[in-house]
This record gives C-alpha cells, structure tokens and sequence, in this order.
C-alpha cells in the first residue's frame, strides 16, 4: 500500500503561465455577441461620442464594426489600450465608488484581442492623421500604419470566438438567437443614451447592407422609444408619477415610515397602459436602468410583472425606467459583464416602485376612451334608458349617460346588460328552454296537469285498470329515463282514491292473477305534439304485448348441466403455474413499478412525464384493444400493462396536428396595403421567414429600398368562417420565430381555431365504436408529436393497471 502512494507523488503547486491566464480569463468577460458589442458600444459613449455606428456582417460572424466621432486615443496611450486591467477610469479601489462611466475595469478590449482578431483605426482631436493599429491575442501591438480618418475610433472584430473551437461553433450555429440577443442590449443603450445618435447595420453575403436599429440623437427618452419601437408603441405609454409609497405598502415589506430616508431614488421613464390588448405576449421590451446604466434587476422586475398582471393577467407591460440613486449605495462590480447590481435599501425602492404602479393603474380602471363618437344629450339618453328599463322589466334605478371623453365601465355594463340580457337569452333557447318557459307561462294549466282529478260521474273504470295505469306511471318515474309531458290527464274515481282499493295493492307481494280490462278511462293529452317517453323496459314489454299493461310474471325452470372434470388437466395446470412461479422468482432481471401516478388531476404532470418515459411511438401499435368502456373510453392492453384512452381526446389531438401541419390559410386581399411600422429587426425576422407567414395567410408589400419601418406592408390577411386575424398576430409570429427561425409555427388564435374545429370533427363521447375504429384511434397516436393530452389540455391516455402485480389470490 505505501509502495503505491510513493509511486505517484502530489503535484506541484504552480502558477498558472500569463497567457494560459489571459485566454481563461477573457472567455468569461466576452461570452455572447451581445457582450462583445455592449463593450464596443460603452467604450464609445464614454469617449462622449455622439454619433455610433454598429456594423456587422453575417449577423456578425465575419465582422463585428464600432465606429463612432468621440476624442480618440491618445498616441501615448496606444500599447496599453489592449493590456489586461490598463484603464483610465480608476487609480486605486476607493475611485469605484464614485464612477460614472460604463467601463473601469479594462477588460473589454484585452479579452477581445484573446478572442478574435482586433483591429483599431483612431484619431484624437490634437492629431493631424488617424492612425491604424493591429495587435495579436496577447493584446500587443505588432502593426501602426497612418490611416486617414476623422476624429474617432473604429473597432473591427473579426471571427469572434474563433480562439475557442467549441464556443466558435456553438456560436455559429446559434447566430440567429445570439443576433437578437445582442439588438435588445443595443436597444437598450439607444433608449437611455439621449443625444446620442446610434444605428446599426447588418450585411448578408454580397447582399445590401440592412439597418438594424435607427435613432436621432434626441434629448428625450420618449422619442428614442418612438425612434426605435415607432409611433405605435408611444400611444398607450403611461409616464412615471412618483408617489411616496402608503402605510399598507410599508407594512408588506417590513419598514417603518419614521425611518426611512427621504429622496433616496428618484425614477423616470415610461410604462404601458393596463388595458387589455395594449401589453405584449413576452417581456421582450422591458428596459431597466440604474444611474443610466443598462441592468437586469431581477426583484424590480418581478414586481413590475406582477403589479401589471393585477389590472391585466395574460400580458406584459412595455417598461423603460430609469432609477437614480446616489453613486455609493450601489454595486456595480458584480458580475463581468455589470449587469447584475446591488442596492442599499432595495425594500423601499420595492415599496416606491409597487405604489405608483397601483396609483398609475388604478387611474385607468373601468375606462375607456371614446374616439370620434357623438355622444347623446342627457335628456336623450334618460328617454332610451327608461324605455329600455320597461322593455327588460327592471325596476332599478335609471342610470344618466355621461357627456364625458370618459365614461365608467361598469355602469356601462350593467346598463347594457338590462336591456340585452333578456333577448339573447330568448334568442339562444333551444326547444327545451322553449318548453321550459310555456310551461311556467301556464301556472294554472300546469296546475291541472299534476292535478287532474275529474268528477267520479263523468268517466268509470275498473279497480285493475286503474292498478295498471296507476303501476305504468310509477314504472316510468322509477326507472327515470323518459320524459313525463305535464299535459296528461289521469282520471280517476273515488273508488282509486281511498288507500284500501287495489290501486295501493301494488306493494303487495302476492301475484295476482291478471284480469282483461273492461273499459280504459285514461285519457293522455299533449297539445305540444309531444309523446309520453316511459322507460326502455315497459317500451319492451309493450312492443312484445301489446295487450298487457302490467309485466306478466316470470315462470323460473330448472335444469342440470354436467360439468366436465379432468384430474389429469388440473395436474398439468398446476404444473404449468408452479413453473411460471418459479421463473419469475429465478428471474435476475430489476423488477419495478414503471407506473406509479394516481388518475386525478394533481398528478397529471408525473403522470404525463411517466407515460412519455415508458412508451414510444411504435407501442401504440403493438397494443391490443381489450374493449370500449363506457362509449367514451378504450381500454388497451399492452404486455401486463392495462390503458385507458380518452377516444375523444385522442382522435382530437391527431386532427388538431393534422390541420396544424397541412392546412394552408386562405388570406383576404386589403384594398389599401397597411403600414406595419416593424422595427428593423422585426422586419428582417419577417423577410427571412416570408413562407412561415404566407402558410398562415399573411401576403406582404415588401420594398428593400424605402426607410426602415416602411419596408413591409401588409396586402392580404387570413380569413376563416368567423375568425379573423391582424397584425397582432403577426407580430406573435415574428417573436415565435425569433427565438426558433425558420420552424413552423402559428399564432395563438390560430391554434384556438384549428383546436376548436379539431373537436368538432372529433369521436364524441357517446358513440359506439368498433373494433377496428379504436385500433385506428390508437394506431393515431403513434403518428403525432405529442399525443399525451388533447389542445385544451385534457389527458388522451392513463395508465390503470398492471396486471403482474395483481394477487393471484
């Protein structure tokens, strides 16, 4: 034992060499494209440029260019520009808390030296000529050549990554994503960098080059967003109004009014407004800043998210905020790329942030605004109002119509309610809410209905005929499948009324001997046209007897029947079951329960998971139909394992991802084409994808030439039976395709259509199926992606048994 310890000595301690180092150290400073243009982009603006220009080719795996009129680069400064931690910004650790600009650390330019090749082309305001510097992965500078130019800085990034072979081709094939990954960082800059102008281009192959993202250099937040969201999104942006946070608010996060610090932050900025269709289906424009410093401040936006979700639960708000807070209660240096920060007091910015929100949303609630509508006279509107109070039979109060831009909702509401409720109701009713409302608009003859005794001198009959009819009735309610019409009239004597006569016989064990009838008094009646329904039984025996009124009993006879007995058989199977013990128990194979979730709607999700872990596609066709149960359900077995399936959940899964693969929308031309006002990355997501769209019924005007923004128009729209489709849903579609290009997809509406006409077409619960329709339904199954539960998210499938781990007992 000590002989192999000796053999392998421990290590040695050493210091890592500087350029092992430098490679380790840069790839986690630049992971993403995004990363590497944030880097750019902040050296440019802390230079105090005012004019950037981001250009990139093949999404920027050829070339990543920053070029912006800032001071320049000294020619002092010109060999520590690419040195790891060679700054400006700071001369000892005490400076980091009181810098204002984006970068301190310098890394950024030394990282991307180690991670691609790094060109820089300056000119600073006191030199006559620019010049061009070339430097290798270490950061040194190996080539200086005059190079004309303006005052500025360029720098070109070319094969970004390529030092790491792995990250390089993940890099490559992601582009698309990492693409738009890197123009929501940009946005972000071009959104808070007022007076500073910045676009960015992008160029496909020999193609022509595209803007990506435009603004002015305005000095206002409001008309950057509109430069690079359009006119669109400014119109239902609320500004911030800042409120001091209230005493229920305080107490939710634990702070106390008397001591908190006063004026601490100071928020501007912009968020949209709380009605329902003005938010977003994903928070891809949710924009938060602390001292002008792009961040993602995880709690802040989760609180923003969930104040919206209160006033609208099914989108997202747009957000832009700006949070000022003094330099030295935050902590910018947290992670590489500084967009994770610490804050002093982050409760009460919590607390700040969810009053005005409340206070901003609450503002809006129950209104909506009235846009070039004429709106009536109080004296006309209290005339409609109390006519239509008569017409619906209300007799509330009348509410005035009010002249305002604004009115309230709920008013609104209840009023139209009054007068619409009744006649849609009227206008839905079937034939049995029709019967329903005769019957109670005739109390009196309903009355009669029940009650319909006549006089013993108008009509006679027999003690047994009165029994019969008596016995039919009472069978038609006891067995509860029919339908009793309320028009009948059952007669009968004084005689049928007292408890002693025969017609209270009926509870008698005794059999009595049937008797003919004499005369039959009863009299039906049904002015609706409508037959008495009695139960499938007495519907039987009338059919098999029509003369007989009650069931004739039954004669039971009895007979015997030999049972053949082998003992040589009963040995042999025996046998035959001691054998099949034995090979289970000699059995070294792992046994298990592969299914173990219990049927009901808690467990659906493990359930699920189980199912999809245990069963392939090419099972289903291995499964044998054991039966149909309960005309709603097929139950297959599959080796020792039992299923039930949901026949019409299943056949409407398959039918829906079959009109989802193959169904081509049929789109409506427009006479006018639309202006769409895509920003310019929609635009380029929607040029690249155009046959997505046009599967879905979209027809596009699209003119490379005209300004970005103008590019796209819309001439056609997808039109189905009663649905109709907009750019709402285009632009679902172009951020679905954003994240995955070129898949196919459809909008959310799209898949309520093709959902809701997949159940129509559907197996209903109800109906009998045969044996080869459920092997059909279930050979379906195999043939779809996911077929473990239906589009409205009913489970198809459920694991009931295994019949190995059932007691032979």
């Amino acid at each position: 034992m000590t002989d192999t310890c000796s053999s392998e000595p421990a290590g040695a301690i050493k210091a890592i060499d500087k350029h092992s180092v430098h490679q380790i150290c840069s790839g986690q400073v630049v992971l993403t494209l995004a990363t590497a243009v944030k880097e750019l982009v902040e050296n440019s603006i802390d230079a105090g440029a005012t004019n950037i220009d981001v250009k990139l080719k093949e999404h920027g795996i050829e070339l990543v260019e920053v070029s912006d009129n800032g001071k320049g680069v000294e020619e002092a400064n010109f060999k520590g520009l690419t040195l790891k931690h060679h700054t400006s910004k700071l001369r000892d650790f005490s400076d980091l808390i009181h810098v204002e600009t984006f970068g301190f650390r310098g890394e950024a330019l030394s990282s991307l030296c180690a991670l691609s090749d790094l060109s820089v082309v300056t000119c600073h305001e006191s030199s006559p000529v620019g010049t061009k510097l070339v430097f290798d992965h270490k950061g040194h500078l190996v080539q200086r050549l005059p190079h004309p130019r303006q005052q500025g800085t360029t720098v070109s990034l070319q094969q970004l990554f390529l030092t790491l072979p792995v990250r390089h081709k993940e890099f490559q094939r992601n582009i698309k994503k990492e693409f738009t990954k890197m123009v929501h960082v940009l946005q972000s800059y071009c959104i808070i960098s007022t007076g500073v102008r910045i676009t960015c281009s992008n160029q496909s192959g020999q193609g022509k080059r595209n803007a990506v993202v435009s603004t002015s250099g305005s000095q206002n937040m409001r008309d950057n967003i509109g430069a690079i969201f359009g006119p669109k999104q400014l119109q239902n942006l609320l500004p911030f109004q800042h409120v001091p946070p209230n005493e229920k608010v305080l107490e939710e996060y634990g702070l106390e009014n008397a001591e908190l610090p006063k004026k601490l932050f100071s928020i501007t900025g912009f968020v949209s407004q709380a009605d329902h269709g003005v938010g977003r289906s994903a928070t891809d424009r949710q924009f938060f800043f602390i001292n002008k410093r792009p961040c993602d401040p995880q709690k802040v936006t989760k609180l923003v998210n969930e104040v919206y979700h209160m006033y609208n639960r099914h989108q997202y708000p747009f957000v832009a905020l700006n949070i000022e807070v003094a330099s030295e209660c935050v902590d910018v240096n947290v992670t590489p790329d500084k967009r994770q920060i610490f804050l002093q007091e982050e409760k009460l910015l919590l607390a700040i942030l969810k009053s005005c929100l409340i206070s901003m949303f609450e503002a809006g609630v129950n209104k909506f605004s009235l846009n070039n509508m004429r709106i009536p006279s109080s004296t006309t509107a209290s005339k409609q109002s109390e006519e239509n109070m008569l017409e619906s039979g209300d007799n509330t109060g009348l509410m005035m119509a009010s002249p305002k831009a604004s009115l309230n909702l709920a008013v609104f509401s209840s009023h139209h309610n009054l007068n619409s409720g009744v006649k849609c109701n009227m206008a839905k009713a079937g034939p049995a809410q029709k019967k329903i409302k005769s019957f109670f608009k005739d109390a009196g003859k309903a009355t009669a209905c029940h009650a319909g005794v006549k006089s013993p001198g108008e009509l006679t009959r027999s003690s047994n005929t009165g029994s019969s009819v008596g016995r039919s009735a009472l069978d038609g309610f006891r067995y509860g499948k029919g339908t009793i019409c309320t028009d009948i009239d059952v007669v009968l004597s004084s005689q049928n009324a007292d408890p002693r006569s025969p017609a209270f016989e009926a509870e008698e064990p005794s059999v009595k001997k049937e008797e003919a009838p004499t005369e039959t008094t009863t009299k039906i009646h049904n002015e609706d046209s409508e037959c008495v329904s009695a139960s499938p039984v007495l519907k039987r025996a009338r059919k098999e007897n029509p003369g007989c009124l009650v069931d004739a009993p039954v004669s039971l006879q009895k007979r015997a029947v030999s049972l053949h007995f082998s003992l040589q058989e009963l040995t042999g199977k025996i046998r035959r079951l001691r054998d099949g013990k034995r090979k289970r128990e000699n059995c070294e194979e792992l046994q298990y329960r592969r299914f173990r979730a219990k049927i009901n709607p808690g467990e659906s999700q493990s359930a699920e998971e189980e199912l999809k872990k245990e069963i392939s596609k090419d099972m289903f066709k291995e499964m044998e139909i054991v039966g149909q149960f309960n005309l709603g359900f097929i139950i297959t077995k599959l080796n020792s394992d039992i299923f039930m399936i949901d026949q019409h959940a299943t056949d409407e899964k398959y039918n829906f991802e079959m009109l989802q693969q193959h169904t081509v929308l049929q789109g409506q031309k427009l006479i006018v084409p639309q202006k769409l006002h895509l920003t310019a990355v929609n635009e380029s997501v929607l040029m690249e994808n155009i046959d997505v769209f046009q599967k879905n019924g979209f027809e596009f005007q699209i003119d490379e030439e005209a300004q970005v923004m103008e590019r796209v128009k819309l001439v056609s729209l997808p039109t189905s039976k009663n649905w109709t489709f907009g750019p709402a849903d285009i632009e679902e579609l172009i951020f679905m395709l954003s994240d995955s290009p070129g898949v196919m997809c459809r909008p959310s509406r799209v898949r309520q259509m093709f959902a809701s006409r997949a159940c129509r077409k559907s197996v209903m619960i109800g109906t009998a199926l045969s044996a080869s329709e459920m092997k059909k339904l279930v050979g379906h199954m195999g043939e779809i992606e996911q077929p473990w539960n239906c589009p409205h998210g009913r489970p198809t499938m459920r694991h009931l048994v295994n019949l190995d781990i059932i007691s032979q007992d």
